[in-house]
């Protein structure tokens, strides 16, 4: 009889090993290993073989979740054992209990519960298409996953569901590696793309994580983060090449004060854990607590739906391409020097660095990562559990609700926020009948947000002010740089009003709302025959903000056409323009560009002289321009205005503003004010100015906005305010027969300043020349 039983489990062993065996090997599938030198999979090659593997392999799943801006497939790969695959939609009820509290009847549910979910993880690659390794990394991840009969692969796949999306930015890998392969082998090899990596926002679709502007960020929320609320997400970047080789968690302060301190020790030790995994292993220049902090929601949506952020970046190479780093190139970065500390215990000292190298650490992180994630699968369910009870129950320190006030005087950003709420799984409600509190009345209709709710944490932070540390590298001493901005407040950045309320509530209230659409109506005076023609500078060297304001002139349905270098050097602009926009760029790059030594024709070089005198011709002949903070410089020097930027080469002990929001009065009788109440916000940051008048009359410059006198922080962090107060903030100056419009903050930062969009709509209201 034992023969009998032995016989078959022998050979269903074997039939398992040979299975595994027919998974296609990347190298098959694409003629290279992954990480070779100078050579780079794209998007079509890369979805390919996962459709491969997945028609090969019961452990591995596609689903295409939508399609990207430039309508490419948007793909998430389920990854775990077959008998898992067998009752997915069993272990996602279970994780969603576990991720709603008051779902779970007791104890003895709970319980159950927690012996059979499974540590639910989601793996995302390659948001920043330049850093291209962890979108080829994907494919070894994969094949691992897909193919070996390892004991720890075996153990990751019986306790964990990986959700991995190969890419965050499809679009971004296929531009980078068409263009990286046309340049191989010649001087230009591994030069920079001559646009943004994403059509509307470059680097800042890492930005997009509270605002879900953008296609990719809506896919990845609504169809992996808030289908399964994942309880571990690990995010793989790239960074500079002159330092550590990798970093993990834990992050460096301030970290966000709605964030579960339970969720911080959690990725603390997670982090810690893959450093200490990747240096056993005998990897050098591994290094935690630096560099970047745990401050802005806008990269970091998981810390406020119960589950950890773990980024790692790892050092680059240009594109595919090595790179020799010398022992004396080494440099430290914020909070950690290139010696050996606690942080950085085995430094790296230099030499060649491949793509291979990347893709290699990139794996090791992701595999240690995995494994912590299998072995402590009781505990990452435990306290997932337990930090959404917390805010079910809500925290003493928030108020018991929010109220949006119905009936506001702008409806597009009670909008705006009422959809990032709730594509956020935000519970928002209307309250059936008018109801007092917080010594105010409020009619009917009114929007109502318990903050005993599992993620009440992303309301929270998202309504409230920022008061961000006052940080410093000694006392007395300069400013600790934040790794990114301080403010995030979308009652200010919108334009409307909420407010907490600190007693409890007795109101009848409606179901929870569904999510309002998207919805921008252009002014009626930019639309339609007599609209003036609207062209934005596009310089081969791409800001990102020049895409966020082909973004918003999209959202709007307003046309606009886009110049390069050679566009605007042909001249005679006046025949098709009535407006010309310079984004926030730099002088020098507007007028010089690129070095013949960095890109190949035709990318090389900027307006030149010849651009420069079509720019003045067209304003003096009676065009409007519009410059943006840093592009002020050039509108300023191209004109000969009487201005100059007051916060110019201050100290940061002096003035430092790392992206903050400020009051600014404005001019009622100006046009560009417009609409517009007497006081809004400006955002400031690094590029914003505050401009200095040194002569001409009030007929040539008008003052249409001033920073706010005394302390003019709302939110966020100022140093030095009485350097900005009272400095104008927008200037409108005559130009012969036209006039040059300079905003010394951004009126459309990252797609949410919705409270200055109609500041920069009115300044593109000119009339129409004649033809």
């Amino acid at each position: 009889m034992s023969r009998r039983i032995v016989v078959p489990l022998v050979a269903l062993a074997v039939a398992a090993r040979v299975a595994l065996a027919q998974v296609p090997t990347p190298a098959s599938h694409f003629g290279f290993e992954v990480g070779a030198d100078r050579k780079l999979a794209d998007w079509q090659q890369l979805t390919s073989y996962y459709e491969g593997v997945a028609k090969a392999s019961a452990r591995v799943k596609v689903d295409t979740l939508g399609r990207t801006t430039l309508g490419a497939p948007f793909i998430m790969l389920t990854i775990t054992s077959p008998e898992n695959h067998a009752r997915l939609g069993e272990l996602r009820e279970i994780q969603l209990k576990l991720a709603d509290p008051r779902k779970v009847s007791g104890a003895a549910e709970l319980e159950r519960l927690l012996d059979q979910g499974r540590t639910v993880v989601l793996i995302t690659h390659s948001i920043h298409a330049t850093e291209v390794g962890g979108a080829q990394m994907a494919a070894r991840l994969v094949h691992r996953l897909a193919s070996s009969d390892d004991v720890k692969v075996r153990e990751i796949l019986d306790n964990v569901i990986l959700l991995d999306i190969p890419s965050l930015n499809p679009d971004g890998l296929q531009m980078v590696a068409e263009w990286y392969r046309k340049w191989v082998g010649t001087p230009h090899e591994a030069a920079p793309l001559p646009k943004l990596y994403h059509f509307y926002t470059g680097h800042d679709n890492n930005r997009d994580w509270y605002s879900f502007a953008q296609a990719e960020t809506q896919l990845t929320v609504t169809k992996a983060h808030n289908a399964w609320h994942p309880q571990i997400v690990h995010d793989i970047h790239q960074m500079g090449g002159t330092g550590a080789r990798i970093y993990a968690p834990p992050y460096i302060d301030p970290v966000e004060p709605n964030v579960d301190p339970a969720l911080i020790s959690a990725l603390n030790q997670l982090g810690a854990y893959m450093a200490a995994e990747l240096t056993s292993q005998g990897k050098k220049g591994v290094v935690i607590n630096a560099m970047y902090d745990a401050w802005t929601p806008a990269r970091a949506y998981q810390h406020y739906h119960g589950g950890v952020r773990i980024l790692t970046e790892t050092a680059s190479a240009r594109m595919a391409t090595p790179v020799v780093v010398r022992k004396d190139q080494l440099r430290g970065g914020l909070e950690y020097e290139p010696t050996r500390s606690w942080k950085y215990p085995a430094p790296w000292e230099g030499g060649e660095w491949h793509l291979a190298d990347i893709v290699e650490y990139q794996f090791s992180g992701a595999m240690a990562l995995l494994t912590n994630a299998a072995k402590n699968r009781r505990f990452w369910l435990t306290n997932f559990y337990d930090i959404n009870k917390r805010a079910s129950d809500r925290w003493p320190s928030w108020p018991h609700a929010w109220v949006l006030p119905a009936n506001q005087p702008n409806p597009k950003g009670l909008n705006a926020v009422l959809r990032i709420l709730r594509v956020g799984d935000v519970e928002v409600y209307q309250a059936r009948q008018g109801f007092g509190a917080a010594g105010r009345d409020f009619p009917a209709g009114s929007y109502v947000i318990p903050m005993n709710q599992p993620y009440a944490s992303f309301a929270q932070t998202l309504l409230e002010l920022q008061k961000y540390p006052d940080l410093r590298e000694y006392p007395g001493g300069p400013p600790k740089r934040p790794y990114d901005v301080t403010a995030h407040t979308l009652p200010l950045l919108m334009n409307m009003e909420a407010v907490p309320v600190t007693e409890s509530l007795s109101v009848p209230l409606s179901e929870v709302i569904p999510v309002p659409p998207l919805e921008y109506a252009a002014p009626p005076a930019l639309t339609g025959r007599r609209a003036p023609r609207i062209a934005l500078y596009k310089s081969w060297d791409e800001p990102m903000p020049e895409g966020w304001t082909r973004w918003v002139l999209d959202r709007h349905g307003i046309q606009y056409d886009t110049l390069h270098d050679a566009d605007v050097r042909a001249g005679n602009l006046d025949r098709r323009f009535d407006v010309l926009v310079f984004e926030n760029q730099s002088a020098q790059e507007i007028v010089s560009g690129f070095s013949p030594q960095a890109m190949p024709e035709p990318y090389a070089g900027g307006l030149g002289e010849a651009g420069v005198a079509a720019v003045r011709e067209f304003v003096e002949g009676g065009g409007r321009l519009i410059a943006v903070e840093e592009a002020t410089d050039f509108a300023i020097e191209t004109f000969k205005l009487p201005v100059t930027n007051a916060v110019a080469n201050l100290p940061p002990r002096d003035f430092y503003i790392p992206g903050s929001i400020l009051r600014v009065e404005l001019d009622p009788a100006h046009p560009l004010a417009s609409g517009m109440p007497a006081q809004t916000i400006g955002w400031f940051w690094g590029s914003s100015r505050a401009f200095a008048l040194s002569g001409g009359s009030d007929s040539q410059i008008r003052v249409v906005g001033r920073y706010g006198s005394g302390n003019p922080l709302l939110s966020g962090w100022v140093l030095g305010p009485e350097r900005v107060a009272g400095k104008p903030a927008i200037l409108e100056a005559t130009v012969g027969k036209g006039s040059a419009v300079l905003f010394g903050f951004t009126p459309n930062y990252r797609g949410q300043t919705i409270a200055t969009w109609p500041l920069f709509l009115n300044a593109m209201t000119v009339p129409r020349r004649g033809r």
